[in-house]
């Protein structure tokens, strides 16, 4: 193989895995993002539980100052009915006193609704709470891991700047302004593996005889389409004896 063509399928891998970890590396603040996002989720989960408990507290104590009004006038009602002098007095009392009662057991029936209402919003709070402590150790566990894979990366990046400087004093000024040219418009991708008369970038067939040139792998050739710099990789030995067998 041409010394430059074997360089330049070198340099693009090395481009190729600079790019991918710049491109890992640019992805992180969205990752921490999410992370937080994640958290925050049930952080409000979390507020609104609690909240909600908070107001069935309240609820509850309103309900109770209701009822201790209500047993107020219960009580001043029975001492009054003492005192009455006729019978449509006491009569009268007496409705006051049942109204009174009966407005005494719906406000405590009230109140014993808010305390069954309060165990399951206490117990919903309590679940929000072990999701949330749940997710946060998750959410750490994995910002570890994206710590640990942003320090490799990062010496990846600086591990192939380095190869990729000594490999770019090796080759020829002119294929490399080729490569960077071509790089640049096609995405970081200018070289490409011809196969089966195809160019597995772009997919477009190759004329017969540039086909022919590359897989000789003798010179620097561009993709007719795309113009990214074609190389070939022959078949295994074995692969290719069997490749030649005549069918039976």
């Amino acid at each position: 193989m041409l010394p430059d063509l074997e360089r330049l399928i070198a340099l693009q891998r090395l481009d190729s895995t600079a790019h991918d970890a710049q491109r890992r590396l640019a992805e992180e603040p969205e990752r921490e993002r999410a992370f937080e996002a994640r958290v925050e989720t049930l952080r409000l989960k979390v507020t609104a539980a609690k909240a909600q408990l908070a107001d069935n507290q309240q609820s509850r104590r309103d309900i109770e100052k209701d009822v201790a009004v209500h047993q107020g006038r219960l009580s001043k009602f029975r001492d009054q009915l003492m005192s009455v002098k006729t019978n449509v007095e006491y009569q009268a009392m007496q409705k006051e006193i049942e109204f009174a009662q009966r407005e005494v057991k719906a406000q405590e029936d009230r109140v014993l609704e808010r305390m069954l209402e309060a165990d399951d919003l206490t117990a919903a709070a309590k679940r929000a709470e072990l999701e949330l402590g749940s997710e946060q150790k998750a959410v750490e566990a994995e910002r570890r891991m994206l710590s640990a894979e942003h320090e490799a990366l990062r010496q990846s990046v600086e591990r192939v700047s380095r190869d990729r400087a000594e490999l770019v004093k090796a080759l020829d000024p002119k294929i490399l302004m080729l490569f960077d040219l071509v790089s640049k418009r096609r995405n970081g991708v200018a070289v490409a593996e011809a196969r089966d008369g195809i160019c597995t970038i772009c997919h477009v067939r190759l004329r017969p005889q540039v086909f022919n040139t590359v897989r000789r792998n003798e010179e620097i050739v561009q993709c007719d389409s795309c113009n990214r710099i074609l190389y070939f990789i022959p078949a295994p030995p074995a692969a290719a004896e069997t490749a030649a067998q005549p069918t039976q």
